[in-house]
């Protein structure tokens, strides 16, 4: 029987209260909690990613175009907040070098191949940037897999930067749950 893949986009510390942290983000928290704890009741497949730079990220592109460091390896920002690894430990983190994950996108392919996963669900930071950017990447490997994001458990870098994330997701017939809903507080 093939299950969901669960992707917990970036929850890392410098993106909900560190250097690119934003007053959405710890809004998300007990909902993301709540989604990983039903899917892992549910016997979902589970996979954290983690936005992963080095001590040389002011000379990269994405550092020339975003001057702010972050996600420094090893650095307490770069960490994906322990609430809700400690949910599911066992989950692998996929680190990435840059907004979209190559290799979640071989692995969903490969688990879609193997008949192991027939949806997939996404939610996390920033909708604007890391998760509209996985989820679009996944729609390649996996054109013929439906994909979910969870708006409510989702948050941009601004409110209307969400927004345009979900407006655009559903352009390309990435399925929007969770829209209007409020974040647990």
């Amino acid at each position: 029987m093939a299950k969901k893949l669960i992707v917990v986009v970036d929850m890392q510390k410098d993106f909900i209260d560190g250097a690119l942290g934003s007053d959405e983000a710890p809004k998300i928290l007990d909902r993301c909690a709540y989604r990983i704890s039903k899917a892992k009741e549910d016997g979902d497949i589970i996979v954290f990613t983690r936005d992963t730079h080095g001590e040389d990220y002011s000379g990269t592109e994405e550092g020339k175009n975003l001057p702010v460091p972050h996600c420094i390896k090893g650095s307490d920002g770069w960490q994906i907040v322990s609430s809700l690894t400690s949910i599911a430990p066992e989950a692998p983190i996929l680190d990435k070098e840059t907004f979209g994950s190559r290799n979640l996108g071989e692995l969903a392919a490969e688990l879609v191949y193997k008949g192991d996963v027939d949806e997939i669900h996404l939610f996390g930071l920033c909708t604007d940037i890391c998760v509209i950017s996985n989820a679009l990447l996944l729609k390649a490997f996996c054109p013929n897999i439906p994909i979910y994001v969870d708006a409510s458990c989702c948050a941009g870098v601004t409110p209307a930067s969400h927004e345009n994330a979900i407006r655009a997701m559903e352009s390309c017939h990435i399925h929007i749950t969770g829209k209007g809903v409020e974040p647990w507080r």
